[in-house]
């Protein structure tokens, strides 16, 4: 593997070669992610920094969560509709056909399907903002919101629903849990690749000694860029931008630019 942190201090931009995304891999088999490495001729490893881990069902009544009283949900993930279920089978709660279902995008909505008959229910879906999402809902005052969520929920979002008169209760169903990444601190990567602050976070409770000396880093959204430089990297891939919407473009750019020799 090429050096994630080659001591040598270079003039020029080191050649690509290796890269490490601190994610999944696609579930899809012609990802622009094997689009870019075919096209690239670089490898393209996948590997989470971060996970998630449900809460227990006791856990959930510390809360003083009763998930019986709720008339609507607030899904903005689909690791939030995997919990909620997954807390509602271990909490014996049929899930009824009146539940309203508030979705952050078609993504999220799309994946209801896993638990429910989609065009049997009272589904709205927003347009990725959130404050979208809390438009509809202003649309039904009466309503009981509960939001099941994770324990690094965005701040904007409860302040937005908090800036409301609307009924809802944040509910913590699982929590996002810093990966072992041990087993990588003898393999070295030329770029980096983070999409939220969580898996910078990650790195450096992993390798509280990490120098970033010649590794480029990738980072994807304000919050990961703002992360990253709280941490005093180097920030040299940056997405979404007008000309790089996504980050594998991003880094085809970066790879044409620093491979051109």
């Amino acid at each position: 593997m090429a050096s994630i942190a080659n001591t040598e201090t270079l003039t020029k931009i080191a050649k690509v070669k290796t890269i490490l995304v601190s994610q999944p891999a696609p579930a899809q088999e012609n990802s622009p992610y094997k689009q870019l490495t075919d096209k690239r001729k670089v490898t393209i490893d996948f590997r989470p920094f971060i996970h998630v881990e449900g809460v227990s069902s006791r856990e959930v009544r510390l809360q003083k969560i009763d998930i019986t009283q709720f008339t609507s949900i607030v899904f903005t993930s689909r690791n939030a509709i995997d919990h909620f279920f997954r807390l509602a089978e271990e909490l014996r709660y049929t899930v009824p056909s009146t539940l309203r279902y508030f979705c952050q995008s078609e993504a999220v909505a799309y994946y209801l399907q896993k638990y429910v008959v989609y065009r049997k229910r009272k589904i709205y879906v927003g347009n990725r903002a959130f404050d979208d999402v809390v438009q509809m809902m202003l649309k039904y005052p009466e309503e009981k919101f509960l939001l099941p969520c994770s324990d690094a929920l965005k701040a904007s979002i409860p302040t937005a629903l908090d800036a409301t008169d609307l009924n809802w209760t944040k509910g913590v169903f699982y929590k996002t849990v810093i990966s072992d990444l041990s087993n990588l601190r003898d393999v070295y990567y030329d770029i980096l690749v983070f999409f939220s602050p969580s898996g910078i976070e990650s790195l450096f409770h992993n390798f509280p000694d990490f120098e970033q000396n010649n590794t480029r880093i990738a980072v994807f959204g304000n919050s990961t860029k703002n992360a990253a430089l709280s941490k005093n990297l180097r920030i040299d891939i940056l997405a979404p931008t007008p000309e790089n919407p996504s980050m594998t473009k991003a880094l085809d750019d970066y790879i044409a630019m620093a491979n051109k020799r």
